[in-house]
């Protein structure tokens, strides 16, 4: 096929998937979710000759897995996209799918339809291939992600490879290293008086102030740290904040969410003793200081094994294709690539290049999606046999 008729193509393919209202239901109260998009791809699978099935998650959201059985005795690799987008609040026109000047625009066009098109058109690419590979490939468009990952927890508890590709935007680099994020509730307690009766009541708001001062002591010794070579120092801030009745009341509670982002070699574990070591400091302080400390959500950061053979494979045909080598780099934002790392799959991410993820204004390159497929083709040969 030449190579404009084939950009094409994928340009309408990635078009199709960002005219369909994918937002997750998580983050927007009666967004519709994963199913129609899941029929699509599964369908659109189907139709090149492929084994898809959708693979429905614990809460009914479904995602769509899909395999290419190898021969025997090749390693395997899993490429991963998600279904899900966050909401459309702000956006003009949010699934128009619109292609203009070789960008395709709409929500989820860079974040990640466009991965998710790459992964569809590399998986037929392989598929029509002269030879079979002696490693299986497994394509795993996942629900959720942008809420609380049930789709890859999910699809772990099941699947196994040797290694994973996910293709979160990138800019046609390779990154090897993201964050980690945790959440934190911070309840402090206090007693509610008449505000014209300060000997009955105890403010929780006064004393949650006392946690934000030495949450700001803490910031600024994270700042202090020597700095994660590709992600830099890690970080927290104060999120939310709520508490009190009325003017003329003394609060009897105040809660606080804290999130906490941690760089490789940091464990959620001590980011939690972190903030516990604060309220115990509290407690010796003021007779009157009661609180308590919950954590919510926590995702651990990843790195890429060092010398990892999916790496030094993906660098190297990122390379044959783009016709100089990619950057290694790190990104500051979460991603499923933790998850796969954490269940000892050897982990890289690549992606296309665009613009607006979460923005009022989405768009992503068609050249690069379509560069993307070829790397995504090209790495599976060469990593599976």
């Amino acid at each position: 096929m030449p190579e404009t008729r084939e950009q094409d193509d994928l340009a309408h393919t990635v078009q199709d998937l960002v005219r369909i209202n994918s937002v997750n239901p998580g983050l927007v109260a009666g967004a519709p979710g994963e199913g129609e998009i899941a029929g699509y791809v599964e369908r659109w699978l189907k139709g090149a000759g492929l084994d898809a099935t959708v693979h429905e998650t614990r809460t009914g959201r479904p995602g769509v897995v899909c395999r290419l059985s190898g021969s025997g005795g090749g390693r395997s690799l899993i490429l991963n996209a998600h279904l899900d987008t966050t909401g459309v609040q702000g956006m003009r026109d949010p699934f128009s799918g619109e292609l203009r000047e070789g960008r395709v625009y709409g929500r989820g066009a860079y974040d990640m339809k466009g991965s998710l098109a790459a992964c569809m058109w590399a998986m037929r690419a392989l598929a029509a291939g002269d030879s079979r590979l002696r490693g299986d490939v497994l394509f795993a468009a996942v629900a959720d992600e942008e809420d609380a990952s049930l789709g890859t927890v999910d699809l772990l508890a099941s699947v196994r490879a040797d290694a994973a590709i996910v293709t979160e935007p990138t800019e046609l680099d390779v990154c090897v290293a993201h964050k980690g994020f945790s959440w934190f509730e911070v309840e402090t307690f206090g007693h509610a008086a008449h505000g014209s009766r300060p000997e009955e009541g105890v403010d929780a708001i006064m004393r949650m102030g006392q946690v934000l001062a030495h949450l700001k002591l803490l910031e600024s010794r994270l700042s202090a740290r020597e700095p994660h070579p590709l992600l830099g120092k890690p970080s927290l801030h104060a999120a939310t904040i709520s508490g009190g009745t009325g003017a003329s009341t003394y609060a009897a509670h105040c809660r606080l969410l804290v999130e906490r982002r941690t760089v490789p070699g940091e464990t959620v574990r001590a980011a939690l003793e972190e903030l516990g070591e604060i309220l115990g400091l509290l407690s010796g302080i003021d007779p009157d200081f009661r609180a308590a400390l919950r954590s919510l959500l926590s995702r651990e950061p990843f790195e890429a094994i060092p010398s990892s053979p999916l790496v030094s494979t993906l660098m190297g045909e990122t390379q044959s294709v783009l016709g100089h080598p990619p950057k290694k780099v790190g990104r500051s934002f979460w991603m499923d690539a933790a998850l796969f790392s954490a269940a000892g799959i050897d982990t890289a991410v690549i992606g296309p290049s665009g613009a607006g993820a979460h923005a009022d204004v989405e768009w992503v390159d068609v050249e690069s999606v379509v560069m993307l497929a070829k790397i995504l083709q090209k790495t599976a040969k060469a990593y599976c046999g």
